[in-house]
């Protein structure tokens, strides 16, 4: 099938000029339904926003690639739109998208969307051929130049394709793979980059693609022979047995795209470090063996758990908010979240999605490492990190005892689960082969839930001890230097954002709010701080990716956003991926921020005697006005701090202009 067959004439806009992204889609959306592809415009429209959610298809240097599969189409199509102004399409690159096309494919097709896509995909990376599309003036001539692209690009494929014996048995000098999480535009540019660079230095190359559709122009045990080495431009997992022994570079996907001279010299001077396997299902990308180090791969490792977790925190702790927020009538009380009917439930649902958040996170690192056999592990190990279950509890079954391990025992729990699994599955390979198909079954999940179990009953008392010792610190200073306490109990809530340090103050906060404390207002002005100090991580990190782009990712400067009702809303989880991805700049910051916060909270008197509910209580509390002034206070000093120690990314990483 070639593209045009797909592009009829009434789906192509010339000079469109759409305001923004969702203009663009909607516009484009039109242009579709009159080639007569689309059986239901509202739904196709939405299946295509759905995806932009999942992964921006703006792929930089002017050019958008939406798409969408779903049964609101009738037939495969394509449109396209060219606009002259640009549009804001918050494409990896940050630039406005000027040529962008629309893919829609109906359920059931055999990926006709990706093929094509992929097609596109490789023609797009000829800038020259770009342009002449955006200077087409009717939709004929811009049928005709993507005809005839094609027609060079398919003669060229053919003589590469004649070839392909040929260059098999003569050998290659780099082998590569491609691939990226969704496996469509960046796998196949990543290749044609590559292997143009390749043409041009005259360095024989194979790349192997593993996108949606599956690996293709694979790489056998031939071609590793007589290779001086293996580039993985990859941000997904890749299965490197094969490699045993080779050189190997790794590098995400887009440097494939944007430096592939420099990844071939990096093999051919024989920089790349030799890859040995160490057994298991899979290795991730290069396996922390490659030119990304072992830093790199721990942070691929952190950023999957992270990735699965974030949607438990925004959702949760949203709905949690919203339950403070709609129980007024329960302000000052015990029962305050929970207190009416309707708040009850969103409290409850906002309660149990954050109940899921720490065993996602360990469950995913411990996954990423061992592949699916660390999933369960991971998972028990961040259930026992969540609960704090101890060999002491064996003996008593008493749950008032135990204390939880917060979010730093269950990156503990995932990480050893991980690689425990690891060495279950090394120990496994000395095992006849007619037990191999009970492995990733029987022994993995048992042997690695028991060994987690283990150790995280042996471990988890260290945490109980911690927030035992916070406890007695925080009551031994009384109440004669309110301002210092308030301090300390505003820099303890950033500390580990929800785990042993966190928690302690805030149980501290709210016992002071009970009368038989004998605290009065001191003790509403603890709480106040408690509070307040809670509300500077997320509020620093929204302020951060807001102010100081470059210092972020566009996934990064998009999640932080959402800390902005966290942070008013007194969630202090919503920092945590950001703090769990970089715990060495975003702690100390924030750590000193939430202490200015807490210590101007206690020395302008604030009293809060509503133990949650961030700014949406403010009515409630005393000198409330200047309460939100030491919030943010705290929160710029935070975003300070972090922003300025912070180096800034490259543009291919933060996705900003050069």
């Amino acid at each position: 099938m070639r593209i045009t067959d797909l592009l009829k004439p009434e789906s192509i806009g010339i000079g469109g000029a759409p305001a923004s992204k969702d203009e663009a889609i909607d516009e484009l959306v039109d242009l579709m339904a009159k080639g007569g592809n689309v059986a239901d415009k509202a739904g196709y429209a939405a299946a295509v926003r759905e995806r932009e959610a999942q992964f921006s298809t703006g792929l930089g240097d002017g050019i958008a690639i939406p798409h969408a599969k779903t049964a609101a189409v009738s037939a495969p199509g394509l449109a396209a739109m060219t606009v002259p102004a640009g549009v804001d399409y918050q494409s990896l690159d940050g630039e406005p998208a000027t040529l962008l096309f629309l893919i829609a494919a109906p359920e059931g097709e055999a990926n006709t969307h990706l093929e094509v896509l992929s097609r596109l995909s490789t023609l797009l990376l000829d800038a020259d051929f770009c342009a002449a599309l955006r200077a087409a003036r009717t939709p004929a001539e811009f049928r005709a130049l993507v005809d005839a692209e094609e027609d060079k690009h398919r003669a060229a494929e053919e003589v590469k394709a004649a070839g392909a014996a040929a260059r098999d048995a003569a050998g290659y000098d780099v082998l590569a793979i491609t691939a990226c999480p969704t496996g469509i535009a960046h796998t196949y540019m990543a290749a044609e980059a590559l292997e143009k660079k390749a043409a041009e230095l005259g360095i024989k190359i194979k790349v192997e693609t593993q996108g949606s559709g599956g690996a293709k122009n694979v790489i056998t045990e031939k071609d590793v022979e007589g290779a001086k080495g293996v580039i993985i431009a990859a941000d997904k997992n890749i299965d490197l047995a094969r490699f045993d022994g080779m050189p190997v570079y790794s590098c995400p996907v887009t440097r494939g795209i944007n430096e592939p001279e420099v990844l071939l010299g990096i093999v051919m001077d024989g920089k790349a470090p030799v890859y040995h396997h160490a057994g298991g299902s899979s290795d991730a990308a290069a396996a922390g063996a490659s030119g990304e180090g072992v830093g790199h791969k721990v942070y691929k490792d952190l950023m999957n758990g992270v990735s699965h977790m974030l949607p438990f925190v925004i959702g949760g702790g949203i709905l949690t908010a919203i339950a403070f927020l709609v129980d007024q009538p329960g302000l000052g009380t015990a029962a305050y979240g929970s207190s009416i009917p309707a708040a009850a439930l969103f409290k409850t649902i906002g309660s149990e999605a954050f109940g899921f958040m720490l065993p996602i996170l360990a469950g995913y690192i411990a996954m990423s490492i061992a592949d699916r056999p660390g999933l369960a592990p991971g998972f028990v190990g961040g259930i026992f990190a969540k609960v704090g279950y101890d060999f002491a509890y064996l003996g008593t079954l008493d749950a008032t005892s135990l204390v939880s391990g917060g979010f730093i025992a269950a990156l503990f729990a995932g990480f050893a689960a991980g690689y425990m699994t690891l060495g279950i599955e090394r120990l496994c390979d000395r095992l006849p082969a007619s037990l191999e198909g009970i492995k990733p079954m029987l022994i993995y999940p048992v042997l690695g839930v028991l060994a987690i179990g283990v150790v995280m009953l042996a471990l988890n008392p260290l945490f109980a001890l911690i927030n035992t010792g916070l406890n007695g610190f925080l009551r031994g200073l009384g109440t004669n230097n309110i301002v210092l306490l308030g301090l300390v109990l505003g820099g303890m809530m950033s500390v580990d954002m929800g785990g042993p340090f966190n928690k302690a103050a805030y149980v501290f906060g709210t016992a002071a709010l009970d009368p038989a404390s004998g605290l009065g207002t001191t003790g509403q002005i603890m709480m106040a701080s408690v509070m307040v100090g809670g509300m500077v991580p997320p509020l620093a990190i929204a302020l951060s990716t807001t102010i100081f782009k470059n210092r972020w990712t566009k996934a990064d400067r998009n999640a932080g956003i959402v800390n902005y009702i966290m942070g008013l809303s007194f969630i202090t989880e919503g920092a945590i991926p950001f703090a769990a991805a970089d715990p060495g700049h975003v702690l100390p910051s924030c750590i000193i921020g939430s202490a200015v916060a807490g210590g101007l909270s206690a020395l302008f008197g604030c009293a809060s005697p509503a133990p949650h509910g961030g700014a949406w209580v403010t009515p409630v509390i005393g000198n409330g006005l200047l309460w939100l002034v030491a919030a943010l206070a705290g929160a710029v000093v935070a975003c300070l701090i972090l922003s300025l120690w912070k180096k800034p990314l490259p543009p291919e990483e933060s996705g900003l202009k050069r």
